[in-house]
């Protein structure tokens, strides 16, 4: 179980705060995920509805949790094994089909729209902006770099 420091868990308890819109000192379990997000992590939505117990859509927009239900969750998540650089450039060194460095940008913009953890059009027209060149390809490992930097 990951472990945070004094000043990480006052910075955390702040950040919760910000995101208590009913001043209950408490979040709604749709906001989860985005405070996880906010604070440096990136669970995938199955993961937080995971911790979360698998809640319904209703629970999910009307249940709430405060910060004490919610730092055994972040702690979790923070343990969850992440993957590396090298991870995501061989996982996309298998869309290189001219073995020089670079995918085809509609090819990359149908893997992230339809594998894994789905990401909706507005998601990945945002993450794609800047990285075709003129001949819609993208170097992903630069691509990769870009990502794991933000």
């Amino acid at each position: 179980m990951a472990d945070f420091t004094a000043d990480q868990i006052e910075d955390f308890k702040e950040a919760f705060g910000l995101f208590d819109r009913v001043g209950d000192n408490k979040i709604a379990y749709n906001q989860v995920a985005d405070i996880m997000r906010a604070l440096g992590q990136n669970p995938t939505n199955k993961d937080v509805k995971a911790i979360l117990g698998d809640p319904s859509a209703e629970d999910m927009a009307n249940k709430r949790i405060d910060f004490d239900a919610f730092m055994p969750m972040l702690k979790t998540v923070h343990a969850i094994q992440k993957g590396t650089y090298d991870d995501y450039v061989e996982g996309l060194r298998v869309f290189d089909k001219e073995g020089n460095g670079k995918v085809m940008g509609a090819e990359l913009r149908i893997v992230l729209s339809t594998l894994g953890e789905r990401m909706s059009e507005p998601e990945v027209d945002a993450l794609m902006q800047g990285q075709e060149d003129e001949n819609g390809s993208v170097n992903y490992e630069t691509f990769v770099k870009n990502i794991l930097s933000v």
